[in-house]
């Protein structure tokens, strides 16, 4: 019972945490927003109503959230196995190009084989660029971040700087158009399904503006996936136990390696499909800057999530709201800066918080605090 309730204690306390850290943040930021003669309170009405102002806001802000909670679980997964994975950007753009080139080549499948075929095209191929640095750390010590950034440099090169021109299509940098078999479905086609339109919501996102796709639930069900696997299988134990102690573990009868590759692959898988979404669901082609440093927020919102599956579900609607709100904050004259700078103070405070709470754990240890 003690057990229970600690964790509970704990869940709560880094629950706190982030929320104190993003209210800090908007504090702080209103300081920079009077450098811009505007009001705090007018700015942050504009990204509330940005963000959350009607349904089709909200739906936008769902869309926006889904490549960054996928990526913060990339990170998330690895980090609970003491792995730092920086190259879910990296990952991301392996997954979505083959999705994409698994979209335009194959004419003549039917829908119900050809869009799950790109889809478990892209997560295996970025379960590939995840699990390679994941090898090289634990067969020949090789540190994952070094390992991870230098393969992003090198995912760039291979589908941006050289994919991209091989199969570069007429006027763009991008490939060519994904079939429509292999499409994700967007709900502002709703009204066009034969069953779905029958629901009485789907009025609601009949909309040109929406952009919101299947990927969103699939992100949630990413996150529900990997939750069970780390909290409740003897492999989510085993790669928890290897993040706490490695040589303990091993000690146990726990097979690092195996823990270490496992974590790294599944991550680049769930970074994957972020690709495979903004390809098949967003933009139709891989094409130029559509990762939009999706890889590396993801950081971020592994840290506000506290690396908890479902505490990285908010992270990413959090930041989400954060993108989808700016627009409105633009409208109203507020400069773009100012978001940016505002999801900086998150980071940072968040970051702050967790750097304090160590130090205050590591002095109750050593009997410095009662």
């Amino acid at each position: 019972m003690n057990n229970y309730s600690d964790k509970i204690k704990s869940i709560l306390t880094d629950l706190g945490l982030s929320l104190l850290s993003i209210v800090v943040a908007l504090i702080v930021g209103t300081l920079f927003i009077f450098l811009t003669d505007k009001s705090p309170l007018d700015a942050y009405s504009a990204l509330y109503i940005g963000a959350f102002g009607n349904f089709s806001a909200i739906a936008n802000t769902l869309w926006r959230s889904t490549p960054l909670i996928l990526t913060g679980l990339a990170v998330a997964l690895p980090f609970r196995a003491g792995l730092f994975n920086i190259g879910a950007e990296g990952q991301l753009l392996m997954g979505g190009f083959t999705a994409g080139v698994v979209g335009f080549y194959f004419t003549s499948l039917p829908a119900f084989i050809h869009l799950p075929f790109a889809i478990i095209a892209g997560m295996f191929v970025g379960g590939l660029w995840g699990g390679l640095p994941g090898f090289l750390k634990a067969k020949m010590d090789v540190h994952e971040v070094i390992a991870t950034i230098m393969l992003n440099h090198i995912a760039i090169a291979l589908t941006i700087n050289y994919g991209i021109n091989i199969f570069r299509d007429t006027g763009r940098p991008a490939t060519p158009r994904i079939m429509d078999s292999a499409a994700m479905f967007n709900f502002k086609n709703i009204m066009d399904h034969p069953f779905l339109s029958k629901l009485p919501f789907a009025e609601l996102f009949a909309h040109p503006a929406i952009r919101l796709h299947i990927n969103f639930f699939l992100a949630l069900a990413a996150a529900v996936v990997l939750w069970y696997l780390l909290f409740k299988t003897t492999l989510g134990y085993e790669m928890r136990a290897v993040g706490f102690n490695p040589d303990g573990a091993e000690y146990g009868g726990i097979n690092a390696s195996k823990g270490i590759i496992t974590a790294m692959f599944i991550s680049g898988a769930v970074a994957g499909l972020a690709g495979v979404g903004e390809v098949l669901g967003t933009h139709f082609s891989f094409m130029q800057g559509m990762d939009a440093g999706y890889g590396f927020t993801g950081i971020a919102v592994a840290l506000i999530g506290q690396t908890h599956p479902i505490g990285v579900i908010l992270g990413g609607i959090l930041f989400g709201a954060l993108a989808q709100g700016g627009l409105e904050m633009q409208f109203s004259g507020i400069p773009s800066e100012i978001v940016m700078l505002i999801q900086a103070l998150v980071i940072f405070f968040v970051a702050a918080l967790q750097v304090f709470k160590v130090y205050l754990a590591k002095r109750k240890a050593k009997g410095g605090v009662e």
